[in-house]
């Protein structure tokens, strides 16, 4: 009797190790579809590529040590909840740098580069001065097009929040933009 079970237990030992495989090659498809997004998901609330990347691996790294992942429903909203929670966390701790987007291109005329970036940074400094209950909405609603839904799940908030908040910030900024094109044109 004793070679019958030794073989159950080699047939239960391969049978865990085909698991492990195929729960190894569907995580690693979940990080081909979604590695991108997440990236964006969590660079829109660091604004650095570097601390971006960061935390897009100790995302992916989280899930698939809790294994939090098998059981998702929707994909895109529980990493970009995921992704938001642990880039907020990493803001704290952080300084913003340069990224390379800011740097003109090859080729651009030199002047239209400077007005860019110049146009690009003013609202840069507009949009992180915003209160960050309104920046963060703002943020991730230019992330692949976030919806007030999807922003709402991702922040936990209620989505009616979500579009007065984005509205609130959207109208300050157009304020704001407003009063620096009439003091330009005043000058």
């Amino acid at each position: 009797m004793e070679v019958p079970r030794q073989i159950a237990f080699e047939e239960l030992r391969l049978a865990e190790q085909v698991d492990a495989a195929s729960l190894d090659e569907r995580f690693a498809a979940l990080v081909s579809r979604q590695a991108r997004f997440v990236f964006r998901v969590a660079y829109s609330v660091l604004r650095n590529v570097h601390d971006a990347e960061d935390a897009v691996q100790e995302t992916f790294l989280k899930l698939y040590r809790g294994r939090k992942w098998q059981g998702i429903v929707d994909e895109r909203a529980f990493l970009a909840r995921a992704a938001w929670r642990i880039a907020v966390d990493r803001l704290r701790k952080v300084h913003t740098d340069i990224t390379a987007s800011d740097l003109p291109a090859n080729g651009e005329d030199p002047e239209q580069a400077v007005i860019r970036a110049d146009s690009n940074a003013t609202l840069h400094r507009l949009i992180d001065a915003l209160p960050e209950e309104l920046r963060q909405p703002l943020a991730l609603s230019s992330v692949d097009g976030m919806n007030s839904r999807e922003i709402a799940m991702v922040m936990g908030l209620p989505e009616g929040t979500v579009r007065t908040r984005l509205m609130r910030a959207r109208e300050i900024l157009k304020q704001k933009l407003e009063a620096l094109k009439e003091g330009r044109h005043a000058r």
